[in-house]
């Protein structure tokens, strides 16, 4: 009877021992597989943390920013008041643009007469030809940007075109564009980078005044034609990030944008154009923009000795270049948008300054002729932004 009983104790005794060991190694196993599966966890954190970390590092972004002004249109009066002892002094007349354009990478204006320097001898309407100190004077002040085909650059011939050519690629850091010294340098692919945004320029004229170039150098002033354009821009589009168009074009003193213009306009933007400068009316036209397209019809003139103040009267526009580039998708904005009424004071020295900047002694009445011209400008789209006199 005793046996039975101690046997009986043991196989309790087993069994207790049997179930503690049990839940020691149920505890022991759940406590490895939270410790498992915690450290799984805190791994999915990290990987995830690291992926928003990969994706926020290959997130960029780039800006720069161009600022335009129109013709300079060099009749004998402006070079006159510029003659000095020893030459030609144009940067006077600039003293007070200079400044506002300093802090935009990218600086534009339109030479509208041949720089033949005075070699040729200098002359002005309607066959100009201008001191190669104009352009001294533009590249002082900051630009860097400069278009040449226009209906004067055949003024002085061929020799005009090589000289002013052969000025302006002397001058380090200026990207011109329109006139050429051969075919091979119309055809060469240029792209140009600041601040991380590449960039290509062309320049057009659709006027010549029946000066056309030499059979076979059509290079020396660049006609536009569809298909010259398209297969330029095809060239660079899918290289480059904006795409930068100067046209010759439009109808002179309207302040109208023609059919013509519109055409060439919807044309250019279809193809992917980015930006396109308008001259040649010799007065402001209106800025508009055409799907993701900027376009400003005219800039007038900078600075001229034309009659009247609507000729004497220009645009600065300004805007900004936006660049995303976001897992590996390169985004690119036209932002900010603006524009400042410009006045050449022909009477002070042919000193170009701001309309806010003027004053009854300098342009009597300059008020009401800034809200005629800020109409103009504002007719096709009044989100550009304009400074108010008062």
């Amino acid at each position: 009877m005793s046996k039975v009983k101690k046997k009986r104790r043991l196989t309790v005794l087993g069994r207790f021992v049997i179930v503690l060991f049990i839940g020691i190694l149920f505890g022991a196993s759940l406590g490895f597989y939270y410790r498992l599966t915690s450290d799984n966890v805190k791994k999915e954190e990290v990987k995830e943390q690291k992926k928003e970390e990969e994706v926020v590092a290959t997130k960029k972004e780039m800006d720069a920013s161009l600022v335009m002004v129109g013709d300079a249109l060099i009749h004998y009066g402006v070079y006159k008041e510029a003659e000095t002892d020893n030459g030609y002094d144009f940067k006077p007349m600039l003293s007070v643009v200079k400044p506002m354009i300093q802090d935009y990478d990218l600086k534009y204006y339109n030479q509208e007469t041949i720089l033949g320097g005075t070699e040729l001898g200098l002359s002005s309407y309607p066959r100009f030809n201008s001191p190669y100190e104009v352009g001294d004077a533009f590249v002082d002040a900051g630009f860097n940007l400069v278009s040449l085909a226009t209906n004067h650059t055949m003024d002085k011939g061929e020799v005009g075109v090589i000289n002013s050519l052969n000025y302006w690629n002397s001058k380090e850091d200026v990207y011109t564009a329109g006139s050429y010294l051969s075919n091979e340098d119309r055809d060469e692919v240029v792209i140009k980078e600041i601040n991380g945004i590449t960039y290509s320029f062309f320049s057009y004229t659709t006027w010549t005044n029946g000066l056309e170039t030499p059979s076979g150098k059509e290079y020396l002033n660049n006609v536009y034609s569809p298909e010259k354009a398209k297969a330029d821009i095809e060239k660079v589009r899918d290289k480059v990030d904006v795409v930068i168009v100067a046209m010759h074009w439009g109808t002179e003193y309207s302040f109208s944008v023609s059919s013509a213009q519109q055409e060439i306009a919807n044309y250019l933007s279809s193809l992917g154009v980015d930006i396109i400068i308008g001259s040649h009316p010799h007065v402001v036209e209106p800025i508009a923009f055409i799907g993701k397209t900027m376009v400003i019809y005219s800039l007038g003139n900078f600075i001229s000795d034309q009659d009247g103040i609507e000729r004497l009267t220009g645009l600065m526009v300004g805007v900004d270049i936006h660049k995303t580039v976001d897992n590996g998708v390169t985004t690119i904005e036209l932002r900010n948008p603006r524009a400042e009424l410009l006045y050449t004071a022909s009477r002070q020295g042919f000193i170009v300054y701001p309309y806010t900047s003027l004053n009854d002694s300098i342009l009597p009445n300059y008020k009401s002729y800034y809200e005629t011209y800020k109409n103009i400008v504002l007719s096709l789209d009044q989100s550009i932004t304009m400074p108010s006199l008062e």
